[in-house]
């Protein structure tokens, strides 16, 4: 087991000639490769330059580079013009679209005891390792697990094992891991590397991936003093010693505790990035610790057109709505339909307030009624646009006519947290924590 690249700091920016250095050397370092994959994220991860290290793989390796697996789980498959995008002028022949429900094979599977003792007896099912058959059957000599380590609502921190068997899982292990991590708490979990649903992928790695030449290259990415994004840190390796170091760095620079409970905060999501609720509720995630008791969340959003990236979560979304964790749990124990898609339900769970504050989504092509009607308060987007210019607010406060907002430019980048919301994590967490916050 190596650790390849260790590079980064609070104040490191890589450059794209430095990012492509990095990885070619690394890359040198495991000798020749015959059949290469590549796993990198999709577009709603562009901001994690995983397009750019794809495709200087690809110039390394040329012909061997055989094929690129994008780890949607259960996102849309990417669109020509957005692997364009994102990875340049690699041949669109070489991507390959990931069906989490039908191109799956099950390694293994973990016992319920296991669920049971992460969930603190909450849950009682076994968890199943699953993969796309591209990986588990396809013959590489390498395996690129491409990607960014960030805070995440899920699995606490992202990346590693997640991009392989949650980014090309199946339904189930999908699924059962989204709603050990809901069951559990969301807001126990974000920006800890160490929490049940990692152990659970660690486990798995461990028991089920250990014979596949999976090699993991992590970026650290946050905000420049200009502010555009800076690569803070790369890290490549075989084992889990290049995500902690990643994981590290991560909270340094993702995490961000405020002073005071934000009584209104704004957040942007680039349309070319957020096209759905599925995925901009990130708004709602990586804010809500940071949020005051009957504070307002205004979520500027002018690309997002469905709840859901996949036609059967959107119409449960629709059906139960963000209604909290005691009516979703109790619509999972009342209908099949949602019991059979934990995702879904666990989604539910991490895109409602609690009833604690005031979510005012303003999308570019949902109605107010539709909107309404998933129990999220609606915004004109027009009006709320002029009100709260993104091109004229910077990150953090502002001032704008006698009220003070939090922006925030991308909710993607980072967590933010006051530090009461950390009463319901353990002390060792919450100073670890706070330790790193800034």
């Amino acid at each position: 087991m190596s650790l390849y690249c260790c590079a980064g700091s609070t104040e490191t920016d890589l450059s794209a000639q430095q990012l492509q250095e990095l990885l070619v050397e690394s890359l040198g370092k495991l000798g020749p490769r015959k059949s290469v994959l590549a796993v990198p994220p999709d577009q709603s991860r562009e901001h994690s330059r995983a397009g750019d290290l794809a495709r200087y793989a690809w110039q390394h390796y040329g012909n061997s580079l055989k094929a690129v697996l994008p780890a949607i789980g259960t996102h849309t498959p990417m669109r020509p013009g957005q692997i364009a995008h994102m990875f340049g002028d690699m041949p669109l022949e070489l991507f390959k679209v990931h069906n989490w429900r039908t191109d799956i094979e099950t390694l293994g599977e973990l016992p319920a005891e296991c669920i049971r003792e992460q969930s603190e007896g909450k849950l009682n099912y076994t968890w199943p390792a699953q993969v796309n058959r591209l990986i588990s059957q396809g013959g590489f000599d390498l395996i690129l697990s491409i990607g960014q380590v960030v805070p995440h609502e899920v699995i606490g921190m992202a990346n590693h094992a997640k991009n392989i068997l949650i980014g090309t899982g199946g339904r189930e292990g999908i699924n059962r891991s989204h709603y050990l991590g809901a069951v559990y708490g969301m807001e126990r979990i974000m920006g800890r590397a160490k929490n049940p649903v990692r152990s659970v992928i660690n486990l798995a790695c461990e028991r089920f991936l250990r014979h596949l030449p999976i090699v993991y290259v992590q970026t650290v990415v946050g905000r420049g003093q200009n502010g555009g994004l800076a690569v803070r840190g790369l890290f490549i390796g075989d084992d889990f010693e290049c995500f902690l170091r990643a994981a590290e760095l991560s909270l340094k620079v993702n995490f961000e505790m405020v002073d005071e409970p934000i009584k209104k905060a704004v957040v942007y999501l680039d349309s070319k990035e957020f096209h759905s609720t599925w995925i901009g509720n990130k708004a709602v995630y990586r804010t809500r610790m940071a949020l005051a008791d009957g504070a307002e969340l205004i979520i500027l959003a002018p690309g997002v057109r469905e709840f859901g990236e996949d036609k059967g979560i959107d119409a449960l979304i629709r059906k139960y709505g963000y209604r909290g964790t005691p009516n979703t749990l109790k619509a999972v124990k009342e209908n099949a339909d949602l019991a059979a898609d934990l995702s879904a339900a666990a989604h539910l769970i991490h895109g409602s307030s609690e009833g604690r504050f005031k979510i005012t989504w303003c999308p570019a092509e949902l109605s107010r009624e539709e909107i309404e009607g998933v129990g999220f308060a609606y915004g004109d987007l027009k009006a709320m646009t002029r009100r709260y210019d993104p091109l004229k607010l910077r990150h953090g406060y502002n001032r704008l006519g006698g009220e003070e907002i939090f922006f925030v430019a991308n909710p993607g980048l980072g967590l933010w947290a006051h530090r009461s919301r950390f009463e319901s994590a353990t002390p060792a967490d919450a100073a670890v924590a706070a330790g790193h916050a800034r």
